[in-house]
């Protein structure tokens, strides 16, 4: 049994919700007040927890439209919560409100309706397979509780000897205890209780025990007579189970030493996992847990989201975990997310996404926790390289669209599978993602330049790289008329393989750094690129006077290209581009992060309506704020 299903009216910051879960691990992913904490919260009010916690709804619990005053609050919740996956020995404790789908399966609905008046909140809890249902008794609900898990959890508190501890409640509800009266561990402790109250009455103990019944005596009244004694516990299983404690120790440091929060962490889950693995527990086992890395290092929420998948597969458990670490989202297999965006749930499996089988795969390979913030992201940049990478956050900021302001995170794929990324934005149910995604890549169409003055009466023809019908790359020998029209074909065609929430931005010519290099920024791009040639052999390092040094070279090069030899802008921009960077070889990366230093105090006028800039200007407005 597993739950299948949730459907929410009205609840939270959710208007209408309707998500379905797999049987074993989901991780909700997304930003603050993305709504993950609202959809464990629903589950809870309709199953109650293992802890016993105290329940109810309340006034905020009731929807209310973003921007709207209390009157528009809604009057009314609903919360359903649909389970599948019976077998006939935990079918038999809800027969009375069991239903069968189209394949005679069963399943089971429980709901929670409330409404509110006069500023009281009115519940009730009903179960069956209509809209109707009946009231669901308390001994059908008790099997549906779920184990939950707080995201400000003290673990180490809970796990110490007091009264209701958190330890006893484990303990008390496994079926080692079933046997409460006559159960071992009672008999263990009335020994103890005897052997404690034989030091205080015939050993060294005699004498202060006298002393404080002497007192004791001396401080009642004469109809009521007090008398003490010293003991460990009473004779209660569930007041002996209050006394015990777990501890923590590393095996290899000293039994002594403290250990810290998250260590005490993960013996809290191991402990509370006790309660979902139950020999022969018929209900649910169903895991709740908030932040589940709370206090924990990245290395380690690895081993843990790696272990309880596991532990999800071996003892057919469900979770459904929150989480804002993005170590986690890229260790969990893609099939297991739930991205929660803008009051709405979008899971990842097959079933949902456009992901080909293949893409599932690729995806889990690569899908680092670098790539894996775009789950948690207002607005996503893909880019195909460490250029990209280094330079648009620079860029943005000099525009006045700060990225880390708008919550935009940039995707470096590493590559051109741009389509295998973003498939995973594209939705085949009918729940649109409301994203805004930007993909920015190069046209790669080799524009017509004479290297050689000279050669300017030879054919007017260039190389450019073309697949033939298998697929394959050749060389073909294109005239500037045809390259042309082959780098306006190239762009259109890239821009229409992407459809919403994807827009495809693309370099008007060749690549990043060649349309910089043609743009009003060349100038300043010839200096960075100048810099980089020049330091190349001292790993690119150099000093204050050098960098002013090599500037003012640069600048008189770039003036003699211009005045002397009277070159074109492409032909200038491929001096810079083809002669130094690409001939050269010098670091893309490294020649984006000397220049993103060097537009920080740059002039950036005319650079919104430069045709060279404009597809990188768009990208970034596309995705914060258009």
């Amino acid at each position: 049994m597993y739950l299948h299903c949730l459907k929410m009216e009205n609840f939270r910051r959710y208007e209408q919700l309707d998500v379905e879960f797999n049987s074993g691990l989901n991780l909700l992913v997304g930003e603050n007040d993305s709504g993950k904490t609202a959809i464990v919260d629903a589950i809870k009010y309709v199953l109650n927890t293992q802890s016993y916690e105290y329940l109810r709804p309340c006034v905020e619990d009731f929807y209310l439209e973003p921007s709207k005053d209390e009157s528009h609050r809604a009057t009314v919740f609903r919360v359903e919560c649909t389970f599948k996956g019976f077998d006939k020995h935990s079918a038999k404790h809800f027969i009375d409100w069991l239903g069968t789908d189209k394949e005679k399966n069963f399943f089971l609905k429980v709901w929670i309706s409330a409404t509110r008046k006069n500023g009281r909140v009115f519940y009730e809890v009903k179960a069956g397979s209509d809209d109707e249902g009946t009231t669901i008794n308390g001994e059908a609900r008790d099997l549906l509780r779920a184990t939950y898990l707080k995201p400000l959890r003290d673990a180490e508190s809970e796990l110490t000897p007091k009264k209701g501890s958190r330890l006893s409640q484990i303990l008390y509800n496994h079926d080692v205890f079933e046997d409460e009266e006559s159960h071992r561990l009672l008999r263990i402790m009335s020994l103890t209780n005897k052997a404690i109250e034989k030091f205080f009455t015939t050993h060294d103990g005699k004498e202060l025990l006298l002393d404080i019944n002497t007192y004791l005596d001396k401080f009642s009244l004469e109809n009521n007579k007090l008398n003490s004694r010293f003991n460990v516990s009473d004779s209660s299983l569930k007041s002996v189970l209050e006394k015990l404690s777990l501890r923590l120790f590393n095996q290899s440091v000293s039994e002594n030493t403290n250990q810290g929060l998250g260590s005490h962490n993960l013996l809290y889950i191991a402990a509370e996992l006790l309660l979902l693995k139950k020999s022969n527990y018929q209900g649910l086992k169903l895991g709740l847990i908030e932040e589940i890395e709370a206090h924990l290092h990245p290395q380690t929420q690895i081993r843990l989201i790696e272990a309880i998948q596991k532990i999800c597969e071996e003892n057919k458990i469900q979770f459904i975990l929150t989480t804002h670490s993005t170590s986690l989202a890229s260790k969990v297999k893609l099939k297991n997310l739930v991205l929660c965006k803008d009051g709405c749930l979008y899971p990842m499996g097959q079933e949902h996404t456009k992901l080909r089988k293949g893409d599932y795969l690729f995806l889990e390979r690569f899908l680092d926790s670098t790539k894996s913030n775009l789950f948690f992201a207002n607005g996503v940049i893909l880019v195909e390289g460490d250029a990209e990478n280094i330079l648009l956050p620079s860029f943005a900021k000099k525009l006045g669209r700060d990225l880390s302001q708008h919550g935009v995170s940039i995707v470096n794929v590493g590559s051109t599978a741009f389509l295998r990324y973003s498939n995973i934005f594209l939705r085949q149910d009918e729940k649109k993602l409301i994203l805004d995604v930007s993909l920015i890549t190069d046209v790669d169409v080799r524009p017509f330049i004479h290297e050689d003055k000279q050669t300017k009466n030879k054919k007017d023809s260039n190389e450019n790289n073309l697949k033939d019908g298998e697929g394959k790359t050749i060389k073909v020998e294109m005239n500037s008329v045809e390259i042309e029209e082959m780098r306006t074909k190239t762009a259109q065609g890239i821009r229409d393989k992407y459809e919403a929430p994807i827009t495809a931005f693309v370099a008007p010519y060749w690549t990043l750094e060649y349309s910089i290099a043609r743009s009003c920024l060349s100038e300043l791009f010839h200096q960075a690129v100048y810099i980089c040639h020049k330091t190349k052999s001292n790993d690119y390092v150099y000093d204050k006077e050098e960098k002013v040094a090599f500037i003012e070279k640069a600048k008189v090069e770039y003036k003699k290209w211009k005045d002397e030899d009277n070159l074109s802008v492409d032909e200038i921009a491929y001096n810079i581009y083809k002669k130094i960077m690409l001939d050269k070889k010098i670091s893309k990366a490294v020649v984006a992060q000397v220049f993103a230093d060097f537009i920080i105090d740059a002039d950036f006028e005319g650079v919104e309506a430069d045709e060279n800039l404009s597809y990188l200007v768009n990208a970034i407005k596309n995705v914060t704020g258009k």
